[in-house]
């Protein structure tokens, strides 16, 4: 196991994390997140060009896209991609979920400001960054996205894990091709998926945080009703925020998730006994690898969840909670974070 970082920043135990600026700007996206505003179609387009087909004009004369055509929203991806992470191969098998990568560059940013504010304290308080930082990311799925940002955000080196062998596939077909990941990122399949942590963490590793985006469902009808309420908000929003409505893409697969708008295989939507229920597991089990991990980190969708996870926590015995507040437009959501360790901490 490599040796942890010293830090020098005393920090208190369970109390929320929310930066200055976000206090402010209620609704914002992280002050790094290069995503603000609206899409610059035309510098998009200049990355790739095939976007341009999927171009249209909203009333108000501006460029925008069919947030309800899953193709359209792959390209914008691929574009974004491009652009603003060098990544120039970049493809999902149809069907699979389509990241909104507005927000999952905000996971990002906001776990690199909890890492300098605790283990990887510096002078200039300013996130670490290099491959000496290693992140494990808790079901990739088939886009890597957490792994493509972290890496070309910080430079930051993943181990990216997934119960499916397709994603994983997929995920390491993306960073086989792309040079810029090629070396920085590690693709694993789980393949005792009742298990997160066996099999992924050797005896020998040490991960300075993990990232998950858990499924939020309990199941196929749960998902469903979920997407019929998403389905009617962007009716009412539609145009208002395209940030946010990148998450809503549709998919023409036969799978049974045929008429999710956002797209999504059954491991990727809903699990037996929704996020509560992998949550859970995901907090017991990490009691046994607390001496391979800085920050055990998760994004949080439902807010009626965290008080129970908070009173597991505390039972599990942990040393330090946090709470991250994230919002992007009309949607709010948070980040759960424990630790069991705070040794060599001034």
């Amino acid at each position: 196991m490599t040796s942890k970082p010293m830090t020098r920043r005393p920090t208190a135990s369970n109390h929320r994390n929310r930066s200055p600026e976000t206090a402010k700007k209620l609704g914002k996206l992280h002050p790094r997140n290069p995503h603000q505003g609206r899409y610059d179609f035309a510098v998009l387009t200049r990355a790739l060009p095939e976007l341009a087909e999927h171009t249209i004009t909203n009333p108000k004369g501006e460029s925008t896209i069919n947030f309800s055509d899953s193709a359209a929203v792959r390209v914008l991806n691929q574009a974004l991609l491009a652009h603003y992470y060098g990544v120039k191969f970049w493809d999902i098998p149809e069907g699979y979920l389509c990241p909104p990568i507005p927000g999952r560059a905000d996971y990002i940013h906001y776990i690199a400001d909890l890492l300098a504010q605790t283990t990887h304290v510096n002078k200039d308080n300013t996130p670490p960054t290099g491959k000496e930082i290693h992140a494990l990311d808790i079901g990739t799925g088939a886009s890597a996205i957490y792994p493509i940002i972290g890496s070309q955000s910080y430079g930051w080196r993943f181990t990216a894990t997934d119960i499916d062998p397709i994603s994983v596939n997929t995920a390491a077909l993306i960073c086989e091709t792309n040079p810029k990941l090629k070396s920085a990122v590690k693709v694993k399949l789980q393949s005792e998926p009742k298990f997160i942590f066996k099999n992924i963490i050797g005896r020998q590793d040490y991960f300075d945080v993990v990232v998950c985006n858990p499924p939020f469902h309990a199941s196929l009808e749960e998902a469903m009703e979920a997407n019929s309420r998403k389905q009617h908000n962007l009716q009412r929003h539609r145009g208002k925020n395209e940030n946010e409505q990148i998450s809503r893409s549709s998919t023409k697969s036969g799978n049974a998730a045929q008429n999710l708008n956002f797209g999504g295989q059954h491991k990727e939507l809903w699990s037996e006994g929704g996020e509560i229920a992998f949550l859970t597991k995901m907090a017991k089990e990490s009691q046994d690898f607390a001496e391979h991990v800085g920050w055990f980190t998760s994004l949080v969708s439902k807010s009626e969840n965290i008080k129970p996870l908070q009173l597991l926590l505390t039972q599990l015995g942990v040393a330090q909670m946090r709470i991250i507040e994230m919002s992007q437009g009309q949607k709010s959501t948070r980040i759960l974070a424990w630790r069991f360790n705070t040794d060599g901490e001034e």
